[in-house]
């Protein structure tokens, strides 16, 4: 009974069942009031009977025989100017319970209804009420409980075995619909998420083929379209994968070969020629941009997860030190060109501290202003202030040429540069390590007057600073 389709035809049974068990609780209210009445209504013809014939005529024979065919032991018919009764032979037993049949309401009928079913033993009841056609006539009759709760109990029954049979067959076609409209899709489902978890790169034919609009319909291809979409990445990035350790390699090789390069410039540096020596330096830089691009590629390709050292310290500093970085670094442009000054505006306050790994956020620092600086841009200045959650909101705003819309999007993806020189690994290193950080990093604004970074650091607070007594 652990399936969904087993426990969908339980439940159905099961709602079915309190159904009837609500619409039973006032019929069977109803059945007693029914059957009451319907002792008066057979009181009061026996009486009428009684009084269509004379006096002499009426003996205690037929009297008993009226009171044993309507199944009471008396009975007193109240008009206007009189009051007739009619008893056997032998005295009433002493009344239990009085009856009214006016004036209750239907919670009382049927408290009163369970109160005849759980009887179990005999009751004499005094039942009141009035004629069917006059209610000025009041009529009363003693009678035994007994019948009634027989006839009530005969009544439920009936109802149980009609219940029984409603709920069953209700209960059926429940379960063939649902087992139709939901249980098979969603066993399907289910065995295709299987599937896919032993084997995601697995092909399978004829997935899926439904053509329905409803919300089941829309879940199954949703699930195949996603399944196609993940085999799809998966290949993708076995290729990558098996890309970037060639590149891994290759870069590996070329670093080295490279290195030597180094080394016999260095010895090329010795000659005293005036065309070698305006020549060699700018050989020097590309020769160091080159390895540059090499390390930073064979790094990206091997990095598993930044871990993440984090210690408290003051933004200012950091920003400070990568602003001096930026000034001792003899950058040129990539068409050897020498780059104008450039310039990082230190617009931070030193009161406030960041916790993190002050390596990590000074290399992502780094690269931003040597992207906006790659962008043509002269000056880089960093603001920076913490909201009430103790977020540090650092923005990063440049003069450069901006971005297009399509570069934004594609900013942060692996291999997307800014400029023609570079590998475009540069952004994607800062995003993984502020991510690292537990932070965030996005291109608020950019057009032909710079472009605005932003970038959100979880932890950090305002050091209040202590006057010093003059």
């Amino acid at each position: 009974m652990t399936g969904l389709s087993a426990r969908l035809l339980v439940l159905t049974i099961a709602f079915v069942m309190l159904a009837e068990f609500l619409i039973w609780t006032p019929s069977i209210a109803q059945y007693r009031k029914a059957y009451l009445e319907e002792m008066i209504a057979r009181a009061h013809l026996a009486m009428i009977a009684v009084g269509s014939l004379d006096a002499e005529a009426v003996g205690p024979e037929l009297e008993n025989e009226l009171l044993s065919e309507t199944g009471t032991y008396g009975i007193v018919l109240s008009l206007t100017d009189q009051r007739m009764l009619m008893v056997g032979n032998d005295m009433p037993p002493a009344v239990d319970r009085q009856i009214h049949l006016t004036g209750m309401s239907s919670a009382e009928w049927i408290l009163a209804a369970f109160s005849t079913l759980v009887q179990t033993e005999n009751r004499v009841l005094r039942v009141m009420g009035t004629a069917p056609r006059n209610p000025n006539i009041g009529i009363e009759v003693i009678v035994d409980e007994t019948p009634l709760r027989v006839a009530m109990l005969e009544y439920s029954g009936n109802i149980l075995g009609l219940s029984i049979v409603i709920s069953l067959f209700t209960a059926g076609l429940v379960f063939i619909t649902l087992q139709w409209l939901m249980v098979r899709p969603v066993l399907r489902m289910a065995d295709l998420l299987a599937r896919f978890r032993r084997d995601p790169e697995q092909e399978f034919g004829g997935e899926v083929s439904s053509t329905r609009t409803d919300e089941i319909g829309v879940a199954l291809r949703e699930l195949v379209n996603m399944q196609a979409d993940v085999r799809a990445a998966f290949r993708q990035k076995t290729r990558l994968a098996t890309l970037g350790s060639a590149v891994a390699k290759i870069n590996h090789d070329l670093r080295n070969t490279l290195a030597t390069a180094v080394l016999t410039f260095d010895k090329l540096a010795e000659i005293d020629d005036p065309e070698v020596k305006r020549l060699s330096p700018r050989l020097y830089k590309a020769i160091s941009r080159a390895i540059e691009l090499c390390s930073q590629t064979l790094e990206y390709v091997g990095a598993s997860d930044f871990v993440v050292r984090r210690e408290p310290f003051h933004f200012s500093e950091l920003i400070a030190e990568a602003a001096a970085d930026m000034r001792d670094d003899d950058w040129t442009s990539a068409s050897g060109e020498e780059a104008p000054t450039f310039d990082v505006v230190n617009r931070v306050p030193f009161e406030i501290i960041v916790v993190g790994d002050r390596p990590q956020l000074f290399r992502a620092l780094s690269n931003l202003a040597v992207n906006a600086r790659q962008a043509g841009a002269n000056r880089l200045i960093v603001e920076c202030d913490v909201n009430n959650a103790g977020r540090a909101i650092v923005q990063l705003s440049d003069d450069g040429s901006g971005l297009d819309a399509d570069m934004r999007d594609r900013l942060f993806e692996p291999f997307t540069s800014t400029k023609d020189a570079g590998t475009g690994l540069g952004l994607v290193i800062v995003k993984d390590i502020i991510s690292a950080h537990g932070g965030l990093v996005r291109v608020t604004e950019s057009s032909d007057a710079g472009t605005v970074f932003e970038i959100m650091l979880p932890d950090a607070r305002v050091e209040v600073l202590e006057e010093s007594d003059e």
